[in-house]
């Protein structure tokens, strides 16, 4: 079902061409910075991947992904990829990245099950990064010098946006606020998750909530996580489960919070066991990227994903993601963003 958000008296601060540039400008220069904060070089990566390896991201575990057969192998089954979470992992081992270092590619992909809206899109485009670390590295300290270094280059973007575009106000904090899913349900107890969103990042303008995933003092999650990919359940902030969370920002135009990025500490073996034990997910220890990982073929890293669409939306203050992004909208939304001055490409 899609779900529209039209604000009242919007008007676009920038005209069509002026948005393509500024998408041009905004994904060169975040790219360039967010490498050289994390020692990140760019390699290539798949559309899509073979069935049945466990390569493929399950995110919240409901989400069916597009699949193809392939004539010349035997009509064997592809699949486009969710996230290339598992695929990079395996990507640093191959090119043995040494720890410091990591890798970033231009991740693209289609969720045929997105709930389409101002925000989500069937296409989805994204930094896709992952890092290798040391065992000492695997700390709730080392995930916030990181998110740290990731929201300077956001920083450094925005002014970049202003001195292009003057009208176009530079709204971010100085400072990133931490805050634990527990904290921020304790904090909120009788808001949703995603309320609980809205209220945390329209104080702050800028929050990373650790600990998506994990199970809270309600016996439920904030949000969804695949159990192989980011550590949740390990002891981290203010000793509460997760080295792993998510960044978001707050919009003026959508008056809402928006995630920006979704980044983790991954699972090593016993995180990996213990996880994939308690959401009853063990027979995936028989695939591909779980033996690799068991079988100490893999290096520990951290790792996330930068929505693309997402960062160009925030930046030029638009107030639907396909004023960026070419893709397909149901026809009532396209009349109805029309009428309030919202331009689907």
């Amino acid at each position: 079902m899609s779900y529209l958000i039209t604000p009242e008296y919007y008007t676009p601060l920038l005209d069509l061409k002026q948005t393509e540039l500024g998408i041009k400008q905004i994904k060169e220069f975040f790219q360039l910075n967010l490498s050289s904060e994390l020692r990140l070089r760019r390699v290539t990566a798949p559309l899509f991947v073979l069935k049945g390896m466990g390569i493929n991201d399950d995110l919240n575990g409901v989400e069916r992904p597009v699949s193809f057969p392939i004539k010349d192998m035997g009509d064997a089954k592809a699949e486009v990829v969710h996230s290339l979470a598992k695929w990079k992992r395996m990507t640093l081992a191959d090119y043995h990245i040494e720890p410091g270092y990591g890798i970033y590619t231009d991740m693209n992909a289609i969720r045929a099950d997105e709930e389409l809206g101002n925000l989500h899109s069937l296409y989805v485009d994204q930094w896709d990064w992952e890092r290798v670390i040391t065992p000492a590295d695997r700390t709730i300290d080392f995930l916030k010098e990181i998110v740290n270094r990731i929201y300077a280059a956001m920083i450094r973007t925005e002014y970049m946006v202003y001195e292009m575009y003057p009208q176009i106000k530079p709204c971010l904090p100085e400072k990133l606020h931490f805050i634990h899913a527990e904290e921020l349900r304790q904090l909120y107890p009788n808001l949703s998750p995603k309320e609980r969103e809205h209220a945390i990042t329209q104080k702050y303008g800028a929050v990373f909530i650790v600990g998506i995933g994990c199970e809270l003092g309600d016996g439920k999650k904030h949000d969804g996580r695949a159990p192989d990919y980011d550590d949740y359940s390990t002891p981290g902030l203010n000793g509460l489960p997760g080295l792993n969370g998510d960044l978001l920002v707050w919009d003026t135009p959508l008056q809402r919070s928006i995630e920006l990025s979704s980044m983790g500490i991954r699972v090593d073996k016993e995180a990996l066991i213990r996880q994939l034990k308690a959401s009853g997910e063990e027979q995936r220890l028989e695939l591909y990227f779980h033996k690799r990982l068991m079988n100490d073929t893999l290096p520990l890293s951290i790792g996330g994903g930068i929505g693309q669409s997402r960062l160009c939306l925030f930046y030029l203050r638009k107030a639907h993601i396909g004023e960026i992004q070419a893709s397909i909208w149901p026809e009532d939304m396209r009349k109805e963003c029309l009428k309030h001055n919202i331009y689907l490409i």
